[in-house]
């Protein structure tokens, strides 16, 4: 909800097709985050490919 700033939450994909919530430093409720998370990892074939086609790579690197 609102513009995103610099101290936006972060969610992390993991190689799996989950996510880790890396911050939450804007304390978003856990019910929304929950509902948030459940979306990214809904699309995550789709995020990774635009992500792939954004920065012009075959792979992603994941952190874990």
């Amino acid at each position: 909800k609102g513009i995103p700033s610099k101290n936006a939450a972060k969610i992390w994909l993991t190689r799996n097709g989950g996510c880790i919530l890396e911050s939450n430093p804007e304390r978003i409720p856990r019910k929304d985050l929950s509902e948030l998370i459940e979306i990214v990892q809904a699309q995550f074939f789709m995020i990774c490919a635009a992500w792939k086609k954004h920065f012009k790579v075959e792979q992603i690197k994941f952190y874990c």
